[in-house]
C-alpha cells in the first residue's frame, strides 16, 4: 500500500470541500469530534463522532461543515491492492459507524506523526503495518457491530467499561457516555448482556487482576489497588466468590 496523506483536522469557523470527479487516491475519514455532512455519489450522510467515511478513487465527494460547528477529523488518503481486497471483505461501504475510537485513534495519530517526518527518515514497513493496524481495528468493530444482536448504544456502553473499568468509574460515567439516564442505561445494559455494568466491570477488572498473578511479582495488595478494587478485602471477596479459590490459592495453583 501506497500512504499518500495522513493527517488530522480541525476546522471551526466552517468549511466546504466539492471533488465532482473525486480524488486519485482511496480516502478514509473518521469523525472524532463535533458534526460535519458528506455526500460520496449520489448519497448524503450526516457524521457524529465514530462515524467512518470510505471515498473511492473518482467518486463524486462533498464535504460540508456548517459556520460555528466544531468538527475534527483523522483522515487518509491510501492506494494499493491490500486496501482494494479490506473494503471488499467490508462489502464496499461508504459510511460506518464505530461504538469506540480510542485505539484507532492513537494508532492513527501514530502514523500521521510519522508522515510529518521526512520522507527518507521514514520506515515504509512500520507505516505500513500502522496502517494495516488501523484498517484491521476498523474492520472488527465493523463486524462485531453487524454480528451481535444488540443495539449498537449498548456496545458503546461495553466498550467505555472496558476501556475505564481499572478507573473509579461509576454507574453515571458511563450513563453520559452516551447520554443516557442512569435507569434507562442500566435497564438496556442488563437487557442485552445479562450482566449488570457493575458485574461487567467487576469481570474486567478480575481478568486484569488474573493477568498481573500470572506474568507478574506484584504483591497481591498491589494488583488490587492496580486493577481498580480499592482494597485487598474486597477483591479477596470477589474473587474467591468467583473462582472459588483465594488470591494466593490460585497463584500457586497457577
Amino acid at each position: 500500500m501506497i500512504i499518500h496523506h495522513c493527517s488530522y483536522s480541525s476546522h471551526k469557523n466552517g468549511y466546504h470541500d466539492k471533488r465532482i470527479n473525486g480524488f486519485d487516491q482511496f480516502l478514509i475519514r473518521l469523525q472524532i469530534e463535533g458534526k460535519a455532512q458528506a455526500r460520496i455519489g449520489k448519497h448524503t450522510y450526516s457524521l457524529e463522532q465514530g462515524d467512518l467515511i470510505f471515498v473511492p478513487p473518482n467518486t463524486h465527494y462533498q464535504l460540508t461543515i456548517h459556520p460555528n460547528q466544531l468538527s475534527g477529523d483523522y483522515h487518509l488518503f491510501v492506494k494499493g491492492d491490500w486496501l482494494r481486497s479490506w473494503w471488499k471483505e467490508l462489502g464496499q461501504p461508504n459510511f460506518a459507524s464505530l461504538s469506540t475510537t480510542d485505539p484507532i485513534v492513537t494508532l492513527w495519530r501514530l502514523l500521521s506523526t510519522e508522515n510529518l517526518r521526512p520522507t527518507h527518515e521514514q520506515t515504509q514497513a512500520l507505516n505500513t503495518h500502522l496502517l494495516k493496524s488501523i484498517l484491521l481495528m476498523i474492520k472488527e468493530e465493523i463486524n462485531a457491530r453487524h454480528s451481535i444482536q444488540r443495539p449498537f448504544i449498548v456496545t458503546r456502553m461495553m466498550r467505555y467499561i472496558e476501556e475505564h473499568a481499572l478507573e473509579s468509574i461509576t454507574l453515571e460515567d458511563v450513563a453520559n457516555e452516551v447520554e443516557l439516564s442512569v435507569s434507562r442505561a442500566s435497564h438496556l445494559f442488563k437487557d442485552h448482556t445479562d450482566k449488570t455494568m457493575i458485574q461487567y466491570a467487576q469481570h474486567i477488572k478480575l481478568e486484569a487482576a488474573i493477568n498481573q498473578m500470572k506474568y507478574t511479582n506484584m504483591t497481591l495488595e498491589q494488583i488490587a489497588l492496580m486493577c481498580g478494587f480499592g482494597n485487598y478485602p474486597y477483591f479477596h471477596r470477589l474473587f474467591t466468590r468467583k473462582y472459588e479459590l483465594s488470591p494466593s490459592q490460585y497463584r500457586k495453583v497457577y
